[in-house]
């Protein structure tokens, strides 16, 4: 994510028009639904992106410094880099493949270290294909006595830290129900309040790997900032955590309303079996009584590894072992605990179980039914503005489009709202029409 600045002043002065006419304020109801933009750059796999990386710093190279870099090349750089690399032009065969892999990191080690030797100009390590270069080789190869080698599984940098393209730093590659893209998200957050025009009072960009619920904190803060703070915020699952419905709650005032997981057992249990709403909790003496009446044995202050405090309670492993409906509540190998449960601090937890009963409720479901209306806000964006895909080649920039983009469907919207303009009608298929016509 980006820090926001002058560049969101296009929308902000759109809005203080809005809301000086009466048309927008504080309050209501708000929600909020994010959708994936391509880079405008092409997705490549790992050799297509080492090759394509090193010729983008030859090519640079080759303009700023030629006589420079005819030292240090021959003709078979040429015939390796001298096109786009491209998988279709690879060799055949595994094993053919890692040599040519590797030959290419040896190629870029060999640029690198020419290019920041004590010797060599200083302006040449600041050309940025070349400061692509470098991190991408950090990333990807690693050298010992016995050569440069790929680097592989837990040795690769996390997704969210690595380069997915050299001519585009900023971009990612995320995965999403089994899809994967190169580039960004953008979260689109607008009105819904029946009265007044549907309006988008918030835009934020970031890589495609920033999961949604990283952003839910960003877009109150945003909202906060513009004086624009709904009552309620309706989101999908990927926004809400218990701990952003109490932060929502405490800090800014907001009902945020999205479903949360089931309550279920961390075991694989076939049938019925004790979920963690069936144990009792007595959070001032720190025990946990279970359905059968016995009372934990252990409490312990914890941490994840996300840094989210957490509290470990285990009953003893004499008492799960003896109790008539052991099977439907654990399945703990004998030692010297049985079943353990896992609870967040004491606001949290009861918020998530409250969230858990309610959205079981027809009458949650019906109040829920609006945050749908968000997925036609993207669509009119995808099909208005071409938000799919950025025409720009960075973070920043690609924001800064974005941004223009949701003040170009404000400004469509409010004047669609003035001349009374109606809503276009959902399409209806020619199949449709023909079932209704009989």
């Amino acid at each position: 994510m980006i820090e926001h600045g002058l560049e969101e002043k296009v929308l902000d002065l759109v809005l203080e028009r809005i809301s000086g006419i009466g048309l927008l304020r504080a309050g209501g109801r708000q929600r909020t639904d994010s959708t994936h933009v391509l880079a405008a750059v092409g997705t490549l796999n790992r050799m297509e992106f080492v090759g394509e990386t090193l010729r983008a710093a030859l090519e640079a190279l080759s303009a700023a410094a030629p006589q420079w870099l005819s030292a240090l090349v021959t003709a078979d750089w040429v015939r390796r880099y001298g096109v786009r690399i491209d998988s279709y032009r690879f060799p055949k065969g595994e094993n053919v493949r890692q040599e040519w892999a590797e030959q290419v990191g040896r190629d870029g080690f060999t640029i690198l270290e020419a290019a920041f030797a004590p010797g060599s100009p200083g302006w040449l390590r600041e050309i940025p294909a070349v400061q692509v270069l470098r991190r991408a080789w950090v990333e990807q190869y690693h050298r010992d006595g016995e050569g440069v080698h790929w680097r592989e599984g837990k040795d690769l940098p996390p997704g969210r830290c690595r380069l997915s393209s050299p001519y585009d730093p900023d971009a990612r590659y995320g995965v999403k129900r089994g899809s994967g893209w190169c580039g960004y998200k953008t979260h689109l957050s607008e009105t819904c309040e029946s009265d007044v025009p549907h309006l988008i009072t918030q835009v934020i960009t970031t890589d495609a790997t920033v999961a949604d619920t990283e952003v839910t904190e960003s877009v109150h803060q945003g909202l906060a900032a513009r004086e624009l703070l709904p009552a309620e915020h309706d989101v999908d699952a990927g926004y809400v955590t218990a701990a952003h419905i109490v932060t929502a709650r405490n800090e800014y005032g907001i009902e945020l309303v999205g479903p949360v997981g089931l309550d279920t057992c961390h075991e694989n249990h076939e049938g019925e079996h004790f979920t963690q709403s069936a144990f009792t909790v007595d959070w001032q003496a720190r025990k946990v009584t279970c359905p059968e009446g016995k009372i934990s044995a252990s409490w312990s202050d914890q941490r994840k590894s996300s840094g989210t405090p957490v509290a470990r309670v285990h009953f003893t492993a004499q008492d799960c072992g003896s109790c008539p409906v052991r099977q439907k509540c654990t399945k703990a190998a004998n030692g010297k605990w049985g079943r353990s449960l896992t609870l967040l601090p004491r606001d949290q937890q009861e918020a998530l179980e409250a969230r858990r009963r309610e959205q079981l409720t027809d009458e949650w479901q019906q109040r829920y039914n609006i945050r749908a209306g968000v997925e036609g806000t993207i669509s009119q964006a995808v099909r208005r503005t071409r938000i799919r895909r950025t025409r720009f080649t960075d973070l920043p920039k690609t924001h800064l489009g974005h941004v223009f983009a949701v003040t170009a469907i404000n400004i469509i919207r409010l004047d669609a709202w003035l001349t009374e303009t109606p809503l276009g009608q959902t399409r209806t298929s020619h199949l449709a029409r023909l079932d209704l016509a009989a």
